[in-house]
């Protein structure tokens, strides 16, 4: 058995793609989750030139280097968090990621921010405001619910974070985003 980390896999989508690529080669695999791969044995040479030359031009990397590792994990153990979680829990970030990768987080952060020239918490607002996004764009859910189902203490704070990082207010993000659709006859 032997694991393979790969960098930018970060939703169901991008599973089912590898998932595919590996069923492709004939690997046995027994599981796959974001950013990881379990085999049921260890690929020689010419398997892994194989795959990696199959995952690149789908935008995947197979990922050697350890430090690369940890930073592939704390993005999707975030990605994980924000976007495929009911995000009920009360735990503040630093302390799930210290649990979940079994390292300081003063460590972690210092080793995110040489890397990636930003710093956990930045990427992890990013990642929210990202879903937030999401949610506006499906209409389903009201601002108020948003703020709650995202663990903001309010709404003017979830609105505050928001327009920092895309200079717009939430309304006038849904706003613009309903002018730009088309209604189904217009198209």
């Amino acid at each position: 058995m032997s694991i393979l980390f790969i960098k930018n896999m970060v939703c169901n989508r991008c599973i089912m793609v590898v998932e595919n690529e590996l069923e492709k080669l004939d690997l046995d695999f027994t599981n796959i989750t974001l950013g990881e791969v379990t085999l049921a044995k260890e690929l020689n040479p010419d398997k892994r030139n194989a795959l990696e030359a199959a995952l690149i031009p789908l935008g995947f990397e197979v990922i050697d280097d350890k430090k690369s590792r940890i930073i592939e994990k704390i993005k999707n153990s975030i990605i994980d968090l924000v976007h495929h979680q009911d995000n009920d829990t009360k735990s503040n970030l630093s302390d799930l990621l210290s649990e979940k990768l079994n390292h300081d987080y003063n460590y972690l952060s210092n080793l995110f921010s040489d890397v990636e020239g930003t710093t956990i918490e930045k990427y992890f607002i990013a990642q929210k405001v990202e879903k937030v996004k999401e949610l506006l764009v499906y209409d389903e859910l009201s601002l108020s619910e948003i703020a709650l189902r995202l663990n903001y203490s309010s709404v003017a704070y979830l609105s505050n974070q928001f327009k920092k990082v895309t200079g717009l207010t939430p309304s006038h993000f849904k706003q613009i985003r309903e002018e730009k659709r088309k209604p189904l006859d217009k198209v």
